[in-house]
């Protein structure tokens, strides 16, 4: 889900990653919402709400409103700023840092919010403005990656563009084109996983509470330990195919044909390597 950069992704890549980050997503904005009754995985509302503060001459609440706005726009820039400065020496940490960064501000607003929420305004400001920050790095995150294919914080691109291809699809030439399928596969399953997300938020909040945003940052966890565990088990499948080749035993090999056992052959094979 991580590892692979812009065109060098896969389909497969892109819907584990947009139906998980999306599930997160629409969690992330029902348990705010019914929490501090305000949306935090889209800054649209709040440039409406920011214009009608404007009108209303209300400067406070526009430099409120004006910081929430900011803050998604700079979890985004410092979700690119880390993919674009360290992808040449690491791909994986890249793209996991911007991941870990929202998961440890989800913890800090589950944990504060349990123990020492007292739901007063000026709280409920800064735990607004972090989750936006928080969902700024996811969305900046998909995009970066994924060269603009995968957005999951909002739907609204999503249903336009899915109603762009559903159009399409009235004509037989475009209902054969694998990449115009590809796409709305792409779109289903990020609309359909963040309307489970924000499901499952409206039916467990009342039951877990602020103990919400650590399941959020379990699945999160996933996001970054599948690619970890692809990395871990390809560099020891490298070791033990090269063990093997030059008949080099390590104990990687050692406990591989332990728990395998080494496959028996009726004829031995010479290799180029014993030549």
């Amino acid at each position: 889900m991580l590892r692979n950069y812009s065109n060098s992704r896969t389909l497969g890549d892109n819907i584990r990653l947009g139906t998980l980050t999306a599930f997160t997503a629409g969690t992330i904005n029902i348990a705010s919402l019914l929490i501090f009754l305000s949306f935090t995985s889209n800054v649209t509302g709040h440039y409406a709400i920011l214009a009608a503060e404007i009108s209303k001459g209300n400067w406070t609440q526009v430099a409120v409103v004006g910081a929430w706005i900011f803050l998604f726009f700079f979890g985004s820039f410092v979700s690119n700023f880390i993919v674009i400065n360290f992808n040449k020496r690491s791909k994986y940490f890249a793209h996991s840092m911007p991941i870990v960064l929202e998961i440890m501000c989800l913890l800090f607003v589950g944990i504060y919010g349990q123990f020492y929420y007292q739901k007063t305004l000026e709280e409920t400001e800064y735990l607004v403005a972090l989750m936006l920050f928080a969902t700024g790095l996811q969305n900046g995150l998909t995009a970066s990656i994924s060269n603009f294919s995968v957005k999951t914080t909002h739907l609204t691109g999503t249903t336009t563009d899915l109603g762009i291809l559903f159009s399409m699809f009235t004509k037989k030439k475009y209902r054969k084109s694998g990449e115009l399928i590809a796409r709305a596969k792409l779109l289903m399953s990020i609309m359909v996983a963040y309307v489970l997300g924000a499901v499952f938020s409206g039916l467990t909040y009342y039951y877990l509470e602020f103990r919400v945003f650590y399941v959020i940052s379990v699945c999160l966890l996933i996001v970054i330990g599948y690619d970890a565990y692809k990395i871990h088990m390809r560099h020891f499948n490298t070791k033990y195919r090269y063990s093997r080749i030059y008949k080099k035993p390590t104990l990687l090999a050692y406990l591989y044909d332990k728990v395998h056992g080494i496959p028996k052959r009726k004829e031995k094979r010479t290799l180029v390597f014993d030549e």
